[in-house]
């Protein structure tokens, strides 16, 4: 345990430069487009959502499928760094890697892809609740946001709900304090990177 413990850093650093590998930006250099910078068309978010509108539906897709990869291969490699908890500390670091990358001046997306694909592997019991939460919100509510704080009130709850009952995870660690930790945090900086970009950038 004490061994895990001491990797948590190397785990946590991992899951971050994962989380910094410039999904969108990859997207802009493939497609015949005259777009060099997803910050600068569109909505100005590097996301899904955006590539979609911008290059296309199936680049929107690729740019979506990159991001979740970014967040499930983070867990997956902090689990095997430091156990459980490394999983957690990774996959929290990946969210924040996509939000504030160092490589883009801290420009980054909204993270909630990457959030999506690192619940899969941390804390897939509540991977189907999120989506049916997301779907519905998306749809009766018809505002990202809103349908976001809708999902991360959800995944605190859950997290919560699974830790103190001892819940099954499926095939993720046990869910306990870091599970808790990983949500808290994970929906902290989505909703804070939400609030901020309705700023003007000046």
């Amino acid at each position: 345990m004490t061994r895990q413990f001491s990797r948590l850093p190397a785990a946590s650093a991992a899951g971050y430069l994962l989380g910094t590998i410039p999904s969108a930006d990859l997207a802009t250099r493939l497609p015949n487009t005259d777009v060099s910078d997803l910050r600068s068309a569109g909505s100005g978010n590097p996301g899904a959502i955006n590539a979609a509108d911008v290059l296309g539906v199936r680049w929107g897709l690729a740019v979506l499928a990159a991001d979740m990869s970014k967040g499930a291969i983070a867990g997956g490699l902090g689990r095997g760094i430091a156990g459980p908890a490394g999983a957690c500390a990774a996959a929290t670091t990946s969210i924040a890697g996509h939000i504030v990358p160092i490589w883009k001046q801290g420009r980054g997306g909204k993270g909630v892809a990457t959030s999506a694909g690192a619940c899969l592997i941390v804390f897939p019991a509540f991977f189907p609740i999120d989506a049916v939460v997301a779907f519905l919100g998306a749809t009766r509510l018809r505002d990202a946001e809103h349908a976001t704080r809708l999902s991360c009130a959800a995944w605190v709850v859950a997290s919560l709900l699974w830790w103190r009952r001892h819940l099954p995870n499926a095939w993720g660690p046990p869910a306990g304090p870091s599970t808790m930790a990983f949500a808290l945090f994970g929906s902290a900086m989505i909703l804070t990177k939400f609030r901020l970009s309705r700023k003007p950038i000046k």
